[in-house]
């Protein structure tokens, strides 16, 4: 193959995981904005109630229409926003905080540790992920709060595993036996040197995982045991709608659509993130 030709290939390949990290850039940055900006985007109170311009269609002065409450959907949208984001991100910070320190553990000192830990692994695995976490959240009562929790006891599994495997690998690495032989303490190879190179796959995976979060967050809350009503979250707006659907498409369209864009933009930027730096399923 002309040398003209495989260059051409690899920049055009390059250039389109490029313009994929843009997108999904941008997609995310737009809705932190709007979840920033939402005192002053929505046109209206989320949750104020007008009995007179119940289930009214998408027009002027009210954009993404009403719901059966009389309420301003795109206030709602755009109120959701925050509520979503903030599921999204701190759903996924603390299972990859602790997924990170056990699988550090576990991979560095091995035997009995890592046993111990496997071991735990395999119990919360062997339960379907959305049945554990609604046990949890049924014995912790519904709410946010109770939905983190539940996250972070269920999610860290997948961070121990990926952070586990790359530490095996990586201790036996030259630079690892440096650092032993150096006298460096184990706890300053761990998360000086070993630590920041098993980084890259849980960052990526930050990404996907951050879309199951989102959409397991939305389950929850149309299940009723997530964020609770009056307040504007993307699930619960389509649970209340769920009985209008025939006559009012508009009250779960755009709820439902901003959930799906959202998770788009998390994907778009995983799947370029893991291009880009050269990580692998």
């Amino acid at each position: 193959m002309p040398a003209n030709t495989v260059f051409v290939r690899r920049w055009g390949a390059r250039f389109g995981r490029r313009r994929m990290l843009v997108a999904g850039v941008g997609i995310l940055a737009a809705f932190v904005i709007l979840a920033f900006m939402a005192p002053y985007a929505a046109p209206y109170d989320p949750i104020f109630q007008d009995g007179t311009a119940r289930l009214m269609a998408p027009s002027p002065a009210h954009p993404f229409g009403t719901d059966n409450f009389g309420r301003d959907v795109l206030s709602r949208v755009v109120w959701g926003a925050r509520i979503d984001l903030q599921m999204a991100v701190i759903g996924v910070v603390f299972p990859f905080l602790i997924g990170t320190v056990v699988g550090t553990l576990a991979g560095f000192f091995g035997g009995w540790v890592d046993v111990m830990f496997m071991r735990i692994i395999d119990v919360v695995l062997a339960f379907p992920f959305l049945v554990l976490m609604l046990s949890i959240i049924s014995i912790l009562g519904p709410g946010l709060s109770s939905f983190y929790i539940a996250m972070a006891l269920v999610g860290w599994v997948s961070y121990a595993r990926l952070i586990r495997a790359q530490i095996l690998v990586l201790k036996t690495q030259d630079f690892a036996v440096a650092a032993a032989s150096l006298g460096f303490s184990r706890t300053r190879i761990m998360f000086r040197h070993l630590l920041p190179n098993a980084l890259a796959g849980s960052l990526v995976f930050v990404m996907s995982d951050a879309v199951l979060v989102l959409l397991s967050g939305a389950s929850i809350s149309y299940l009723g045991l997530g964020v609770q009503p009056p307040l504007a979250e993307w699930g619960v707006m389509v649970a209340e709608a769920q009985g209008f659907m025939t006559q009012a498409w508009w009250i779960t369209l755009f709820p439902g659509l901003a959930i799906v864009v959202l998770a788009f933009g998390f994907s778009l930027t995983g799947d370029a993130l893991a291009d880009l730096m050269g990580v692998r399923e």
